[in-house]
């Protein structure tokens, strides 16, 4: 019956979205046919008092109601404007992750049954919740490290919340099958993909050893860097459902008042945090992917403190290369060179013309050189590539997206904090100092030591590459020799498989369809 139970959430996070005004606010005077008149039937359903809000306070007040998987699922899609477009990626990225705490008794109980000893054991002091968002709550806490006491936050994942996304998350994976089978414009869009790796992220997400592991790496990869680092792990005190991290005392980025009134220069700061932000990017392939102002901390003495890695991105050194190569073509005016970089990734099919691609890249650059440097945005320059790449059936690169969406965030940040902030030449020191380094002599060397490897990797395995090659062979000429054959038992099973789906499928709807006449009466 999960099937029928997945029917059931579905149905009711539609009839909250109708409710709440949202797929009302939604640009339906273009469509036609059946949508056009589901879209004019969910607006008569709408709270009237729902016409007030816009569209981001609608679909903030219908995620609260949703709960914390829908929350995740918002947070998530604001990074895919490819499948939900621009102005709803917006719309989303302002949603806020912020939920009722949970009583103390049971953080207490999550700490013991997830460290294996208690509370009071552990910690010298554990104080009430400062904050809580969907998956976890945070607290403030005291222990006794290198002889001395220190204070620490702990951060307990929230009770339930892995049963309740996997419910939801059978839900997601029914409406993402029913668009692909239904809708032959979403399945380019792959929306099951998308759900899978929506499964993937937040499975990582809620254990909290992957988020200790991401601090650990990007503080080791940060040690030296000036005027930026991550706060410490206390991994003795850190398991899958609690991570015990340092205790940050600063300015949160978001207090810019706060920032000016304590002395520090915020010009500086904007150009630091750019720069610390492209450094973890091309140097490490390795960055925080949830920058907002309320994640980013200043000390007293004005280094910056990121924290909440729950979201991180990772970007190979062929992707680096390939931002690389685009900014700096983009800054030189050789769009071919952009254009052929595409092509060289395999990002664009080979069977589109290099320089129509070029042509429409020109598109995009000539106006920015006609601007003062201060007004061009370089995310925004990713956003307009992107669009365009899309028109030459650019396959999408979800990587490639979340560092475009983290770095509007970190750009927006920079320019709060300095309204005249130059992107381009906070930026240069670190790309410039990249390139060289890699697109130079020495990135040739660096090329030829990894071809050498590679051959030599491939000539240890030449052995068994061969014997793999023919037992391929005489299994294929088996195949066409003997054909494929089911046994008795496996095809029955599939027989059944396929008749229990298609019941189940058909009890739902029904179920729904009855459900939704109940509703309907009731209001009239």
């Amino acid at each position: 019956m999960s099937t029928f139970g997945a029917y059931v959430r579905l149905f009711r996070a539609g009839w909250i979205l109708v409710r709440e005004g949202v797929v009302a606010a939604l640009p339906g005077d273009q469509l036609t046919g059946m949508p056009l008149l589901g879209w004019r039937i969910a607006k008569l359903f709408s709270r009237p008092r729902s016409t007030e809000r816009d569209r981001p306070e609608r679909l903030a007040i219908a995620v609260d109601r949703l709960g914390p998987s829908y929350v995740k699922l918002g947070q998530f899609l604001a990074t895919r404007p490819d499948v939900v477009g621009n102005q709803m990626a917006r719309d989303l990225a302002t949603l806020q992750d912020r939920m009722e705490t949970f009583p103390q008794e049971q953080a207490h109980a999550a700490v013991e049954a997830s460290l294996g000893a208690p509370v009071e054991k552990l910690f010298r002091d554990f104080g009430a919740p400062v904050a809580a968002a969907s998956i976890a709550q945070v607290h403030p806490a005291k222990i006794l490290r290198e002889g001395e006491i220190q204070k620490v936050a702990v951060k307990v994942i929230r009770p339930g919340v892995r049963r309740r996304f996997y419910n939801d998350l059978e839900s997601f994976f029914m409406a993402a099958h029913l668009q692909e089978r239904l809708i032959a414009s979403a399945r380019r869009l792959r929306p099951v993909q998308v759900t899978q790796t929506l499964a993937q992220t937040t499975k990582i997400e809620m254990d909290l050893r992957l988020e200790a592991a991401a601090i650990s790496e990007i503080h080791e990869n940060t040690k030296d860097d000036p005027g930026f680092r991550v706060p410490w792990v206390d991994w003795q005190r850190t398991g899958r459902d609690v991570l015990t991290l340092e205790w940050i005392d600063g300015i949160k980025m978001s207090d810019i008042e706060g920032l000016r009134a304590a002395g520090h220069d915020l010009e500086q700061l904007a150009t630091m945090l750019i720069q610390s932000f492209l450094r973890h990017t091309l140097r490490d392939g390795f960055f925080h992917a949830d920058m907002h102002p309320g994640n980013l901390f200043v000390e007293a003495d004005g280094t910056i403190v990121a924290v909440d890695f729950g979201i991180v991105g990772r970007i190979g050194r062929k992707e680096r290369r390939f931002l690389a190569e685009i900014l700096y073509g983009f800054i030189t005016r050789d769009f071919r060179r952009v254009a052929e970089v595409h092509f060289e990734a395999g990002y664009v099919p080979g069977h589109h013309d290099v320089a129509a691609f070029a042509q429409a890249l020109r598109a995009i650059g000539e106006p920015i050189h006609g601007q003062p440097a201060e007004t061009i945005s370089m995310a925004r320059l990713l956003t307009l590539l992107f669009e365009v790449t899309e028109l030459f059936d650019m396959q999408t690169r979800p990587e490639l997206l979340l560092l475009q969406k983290t770095m509007v965030v970190v750009e927006g940040v920079s320019r709060t904090l300095d309204p005249h902030f130059n992107m381009w030449r906070a930026s240069e020191p670190v790309v410039s100092d990249w390139i060289k380094k890699n697109l130079g002599p020495q990135g040739l060397l660096m090329d030829a030591r990894e071809g050498v490897n590679a051959l030599m990797m491939l000539a240890r395995q030449a052995p068994e590459l061969a014997a793999r090659a023919e037992r391929l062979v005489r299994e294929v000429d088996a195949v066409v020799e003997k054909g494929v054959r089911l046994d008795i038992e496996t095809a029955e099973a599939i027989g059944r498989a396929g008749a229990r789906h298609t019941r189940f499928g058909r009890l739902a709807l029904w179920m729904i369809a009855l459900l939704l006449f109940i509703l309907l009466w009731r209001l009239s």
